[in-house]
Order: structure tokens, then C-alpha cells, then sequence
């Protein structure tokens, strides 16, 4: 109940005798019956005090309560005439020094009454926010039974809240969009808010924007694969009913989000075949009638996708991110390949390669100590599936000797030492950079002299000094200076393009 309708009640007659700003339109909270000058340290925030006053031996006292209480949160005191005759005015002044609501107690009303009251009326609230509760399940459910969509449910609470809602996955895809679209960057910061929370509703804040997450159903466990709430607002401020009905709407989401995950299941035989038609060399006219049924695109030019999920869970978990990725370029299916790789043929457009590594890379603070790779073809036709798929297997293989926890690699980007790096045995490697600098990084390792870094940075500007001290705020000297010092060190003329390679080699094995 409000603090206004405990005041209104006319059969404890309390009387207002200062108001903070917004206090009568506050709930009323935990109500604390206490008679201890210092009652601070029993308070955590929000509380109605009731006081007979027993404390109050100087006019100091007053202050030294009512601070006690402020700092601690508390809101409201409610004020018994009974030991004093009245309320005396040095309380009323601490009051309002504090922004502290204070109200007159009637010596004939005893604080049980006013306690009694409140239970009562909160009884009475949560009654009849059950019933209401009961009838909006029911009737959302119904609306579900009738073939309405999870788009218009999310309307109607939209609407009944007065705070948009929309549903995405931790890859950015819009399950249910709201009125208007995300930016890429808003939807990074609610994705990793959501992957790192510690707990789940929590919200999160973009520029001057605030959102409420709240997770759909439990997907397969693994907050990568769950479905988020996204609510406009932030839902800590909201009324009960209102968080209640959020609560509502995802429950009826996550009915909604087991059917549509019910029919995904079904398709993926059709789409085994599909990949098992490719691989062994079948008409092509049988392949794209295989990628019709289960629901692809087959006649346009396609792109093939292959991933792996390294180090984390159950197949079924990879599998669902790979198809809900896929899902956020348009109608794409997945398949589990022989190797255990993921295999997934999307339409082709302009920028796919970076819509996919966004998608992908919003998976990294979820991740953990897993890894996921995938390599991209170039577009390709129906009749060239085979060899798109060996492009994608190739750059996977590329993406696979990254160290990053997401590396999304595409064909085009596999250069030929890129290539050649990625097939070697991680001992090979190390032994290789060890080999060529290892003296650079003992260096480094017991004087932070940055030679490594200045390395990189001098190779990546073609070896230009004014170029790379530019790029490292560094005199040009500094740069000659490290780099003679590398060259001792490795015993190479970085003058020479023989050597330059050599150096480079070493550094992208690290």
C-alpha cells in the first residue's frame, strides 16, 4: 500500500506533519518498532519507523535519531504522543533538515494497530495481484493456443508496462523486434551484459540508456544459447505487477522458444543429407532440391561456413549457436559434418563476413576457457558446393591457430604464410620463434625494453622509422635505436627482405 492510503485511514488517524519530496507516493516498507537513540544499525533502507519517543532526553536527541536513521535509508518515522504529550518541535525540524517523513501517532492508537493494518492491506494487494496474475497467464496462454505470435504478446505487455520489449539471443539476432532497431554497438553492450552478469534479471546501460535483461527458458542450461528480454527501462524501479508480468512473458516465451526449437530439430536430418549429397559428389539438381526442403535459400549463390566449438559442453550447444548465427543473415541451415565440424550454408550478401564475425564475437565473454572457429568461402553456386567447402574448411583450419577466443577467418584472408602456419604442428611453431626470437623476448622479459612491439609495429609500417614512431609516439631515434638492438640480438639485417620474412614468420607464430 501507498503511504498516502495508510495516512487516509480513518481509523488510526495519523496526522502528516512534514512530507519529503515523492513520500506519500512510496510504498509503505518494513515497518521497525523501535526506542534506540542509535537505531541505524538495525536499518537497511526504506523502512517506516514507529517511535514512542523513550530516546528523547535533550532536544539534541532528535538530531542525532534522525541522522541515525537517514543515513541509513530509512523514510518515514510514524511518532507516539504517549510518553511526551506531543510531538516535539526539534523532531519536526530534524525532519526536515533530513528529508525524513514525519507522522503524528494518537496517543488512544497503539503501534500493534497500525501493524495489523499494514499486513492486512498487504494481504488484500497480494490477493489481488495473484487473481490478476492467474488471468493474465491465462489469457496469454490462450492467445498462444489461438495461434497468436510471440511479436503481439510482447506488444500487448509492451503496451500494459509502458516500457518496450524485444527478444534477442547473445549473437545480437532479433527473435522479436522492438519498434525500432538496435545499434550494433547497443547490442554488444547488452550480449556482454548479459554473458558476465552474475545473476539474472540485471540491467544494463548504454550511453544514457538503461535496459533490463531478463532471460527466456533455460537454454540447454548454457546462458549462450538462452533467449533475452530486453526491456526498455530500467525494471528495479517498476511496480511488482509490472515485473510480474515480464516474468509472465517469459515464461509463455520459453513455451514459444521450445516449438520453434522442436521444428529447428526436425530439419536437421534434411540438412545432413544435404551436406552428405555435397561431399560426395552428387548431381547438383539433388543437392539444391535437399537445401529447399530444409528451408535454405538454393538458388541464389550461397556461402559456406565452418566451425568448430572447442572446450565446451555438449555438441548440442555448438550446434544451436552455429544455427542461431546462421539464422541472423537470413534462411540458413547447419549441419554436423563426419569430423565433427559444423558445416552451414548461408545467402550470400554484401558484408557477411563482417555481420558473422560480429555475431560471433559478441560469444566471447561467454566462452570461458573455450574457443570457437570458423572459416568463410567466397560466394559459390549450388553446382560449386564442394569447393566452397573445402575454401571454409581451409580458413577454418587457419582460424583454428588463433589464440583469440573467437577467430572468424575468411577465405579471401588466408594469405599464403597464414596458410602454411595454420598446418604446423604448435611445437613447430614454438620451436621456430624460439629459434629466431627468442633472444628479443628474454630481453623484453627482464627489461620491458617493448623491442617485440617495436618490431611489429617497424614490419607493419614496410619499415619506415618516421612511420613507426608516428605509430609509437616515439622519437625516431628510439625506433633506430631498438631496432639495432634486435638485430644483435638475432643476429639479422632487417634490411634484407630474406631476413624481414624470416622475423615476420616468427612473429605471427607467436
Amino acid at each position: 500500500m501507498l503511504l498516502s492510503e495508510l495516512l487516509d485511514a480513518p481509523e488510526l488517524g495519523l496526522r502528516l506533519m512534514h512530507a519529503a519530496g515523492g513520500a506519500l507516493d512510496r510504498h509503505v516498507g518494513r515497518l521497525v518498532t523501535t526506542d534506540l537513540l542509535d537505531p541505524g544499525r538495525y536499518l537497511n533502507g526504506g523502512e517506516v519507523v514507529l517511535t514512542g519517543l523513550v530516546w528523547r532526553r535533550r532536544p539534541l536527541d532528535s538530531e542525532l535519531f534522525v541522522a541515525s536513521m537517514a543515513a541509513r535509508g530509512a523514510s518515514t518515522i510514524l511518532a507516539g504522543r504517549a510518553q511526551l504529550g506531543d510531538v516535539p518541535a526539534d523532531l519536526l525540524d530534524a525532519c526536515q533538515r533530513h528529508e525524513v517523513t514525519l507522522i503524528e501517532v494518537p496517543i488512544e492508537i497503539a503501534f500493534a494497530d497500525i501493524t495489523e493494518y499494514v499486513a492486512a492491506a498487504g494481504s488484500a494487494e497480494t490477493g489481488a495481484r495473484l487473481s490478476a496474475s492467474l488471468i493474465r497467464q491465462r489469457q496469454l496462454l490462450s492467445s498462444i493456443a489461438s495461434g497468436r505470435s510471440l511479436d503481439e504478446l510482447a506488444a500487448r505487455i509492451s503496451s500494459e508496462i509502458g516500457h518496450d520489449c524485444r527478444v534477442l539471443t547473445p549473437t545480437g539476432r532479433h527473435v522479436v523486434p522492438g519498434p525500432g532497431e538496435l545499434p550494433a554497438e547497443v547490442l554488444d553492450t547488452i550480449t556482454h551484459r548479459f554473458l558476465t552478469a552474475d545473476r539474472t534479471p540485471a540491467t544494463a546501460t548504454a550511453g544514457e540508456a538503461s535496459y533490463s535483461l531478463f532471460p527466456v527458458g533455460s537454454g540447454l542450461g548454457n546462458r549462450l544459447t538462452a533467449w533475452v528480454l530486453v526491456i526498455d527501462g530500467d525494471y528495479t524501479a517498476w511496480p511488482r505487477d509490472h515485473v510480474e508480468a515480464v516474468h509472465e512473458l517469459c515464461a509463455i516465451g520459453a513455451l514459444d522458444r521450445a516449438r520453434r526449437d522442436e521444428g529447428r530439430r526436425a530439419l536437421r536430418p534434411l540438412v545432413a543429407d544435404a551436406l552428405a549429397l555435397v561431399e560426395s559428389g552428387a548431381p547438383h539438381a539433388e543437392v539444391a532440391a535437399r537445401l529447399r526442403q530444409a528451408g535454405a535459400l538454393s538458388g541464389q549463390p550461397l556461402v559456406v561456413a565452418v566451425g568448430e566449438l572447442r572446450d565446451d559442453g555438449p555438441s548440442e550447444v555448438a550446434l544451436s549457436l552455429f544455427e542461431d548465427v546462421a539464422l541472423t543473415v537470413g534462411p540458413a541451415v547447419v549441419a554436423a559434418a563426419r569430423d565433427g565440424l559444423l558445416v552451414g550454408f548461408l545467402p550470400a550478401a554484401p558484408g557477411l563476413a563482417e555481420q558473422l564475425r560480429r555475431a560471433f564475437g559478441r560469444l566471447a565473454p561467454g566462452l570461458h576457457r573455450a574457443r570457437l572457429a570458423v572459416g568463410v568461402s567466397g560466394e559459390t553456386a549450388v553446382d560449386a558446393l564442394a569447393g566452397g567447402l573445402e575454401e571454409a574448411r581451409f580458413a577454418q583450419r587457419a582460424a583454428a591457430g588463433s589464440r583469440a577466443p573467437v577467430s572468424v577467418v575468411t577465405s579471401d584472408e588466408v594469405a599464403s604464410h597464414v596458410l602454411l602456419l595454420s598446418t604446423l604442428p604448435d611445437d613447430v611453431r614454438r620451436t621456430y620463434t624460439q629459434r629466431v626470437l627468442g633472444p628479443v623476448l628474454e630481453q623484453d622479459r627482464r627489461t620491458n625494453a617493448d623491442l617485440l612491439t617495436t618490431l611489429q609495429a617497424f614490419l607493419g609500417c614496410d619499415g619506415s622509422w618516421t612511420r613507426t614512431a608516428d605509430l609509437l609516439h616515439l622519437h625516431v631515434n628510439t625506433v633506430r635505436y631498438r631496432i639495432e638492438r634486435v638485430e644483435q640480438l638475432t643476429g639479422r639485417d632487417l634490411s634484407t627482405l630474406e631476413n624481414r620474412v624470416d622475423v615476420f614468420l616468427a612473429l605471427k607464430s607467436l
